[in-house]
């Protein structure tokens, strides 16, 4: 079978004799083909994210994902890329500390199961950034936090030992929550199971409780159409 890598300005063709996972076929074509082909991998068990790749058109694990005839295979998207595959994941991590998404005030208080459910799902994130790379805002707002970040910030908010949420809420207003579109695109390429979307929403109905609402409805007009006369006028 045959895949194509994106590498750089080039789309370069390589042949795998059988069906294995991507980062299998990436080592192998390392290997035996192209030795300067540049990957990134890490556990090679779906644990720590670093091999996370772009495959037509979808994000997934290198070290998960079976390769089929014709595969495409690019970087992530909204990435610098160092080379080939390897991409600098600096920049949303960066992000978190523009949105605060860490723990603040440091409160005592004893969690039962159903409090450690809030945040269990968002504290098994593994950074890879497929919701990141996934995300349509980022196209036309390179500031737009992310679905990484603000995900990241639900965490912390839907904590109890979060002794101080609203700090969190109030750095996530703009280029944040108000931005995303909620279309799931990253929810549907976490290898987690986490819901960004699910969880963004959450963020807003928060934000909503402090006295933040959608800086988006003062500029939507709600006023009846105009269609040239008076409709209390009579006829």
């Amino acid at each position: 079978m045959k895949i194509s890598i994106k590498r750089d300005k080039k789309v370069v063709e390589f042949s795998i004799d059988r069906a294995v996972t991507l980062l299998q076929a990436l080592y192998e074509i390392k290997e035996e083909s192209d030795a300067s082909l540049t990957f990134a991998s890490g556990c090679k068990s779906a644990v720590c994210g670093a091999c996370a790749v772009r495959v037509n058109g979808k994000e997934v694990l290198a070290c998960s994902y079976k390769i089929v005839d014709g595969d495409f295979i690019e970087p992530l998207n909204y990435h610098r890329v160092l080379r080939d595959l390897k991409v600098d994941k600096s920049e949303p991590k960066d992000k978190l500390l523009i949105s605060n998404s860490y723990l603040h005030n440091y409160n005592q208080v004893t969690l039962n199961s159903k409090d450690e459910k809030l945040v269990e799902r968002q504290s098994d994130c593994i950074l890879c950034d497929s919701c990141y790379s996934a995300c349509p805002v980022l196209a036309i707002n390179p500031d737009f936090l992310g679905p990484f970040a603000l995900s990241r910030a639900y965490r912390y908010v839907a904590d109890k030992r979060e002794g101080d949420d609203k700090s969190i809420i109030d750095d996530i207003q703009s280029n944040g929550i108000w931005d995303c579109t909620l279309c799931g695109e990253c929810s549907a390429v976490c290898p987690k199971g986490i819901d960004p979307k699910m969880d963004i929403t959450m963020l807003r109905s928060k934000s909503a409780q402090y006295g933040y609402i959608d800086p988006n409805f003062s500029t939507q007009n709600f006023s009846m159409p105009s269609f040239g006369f008076d409709p209390n006028s009579g006829f």
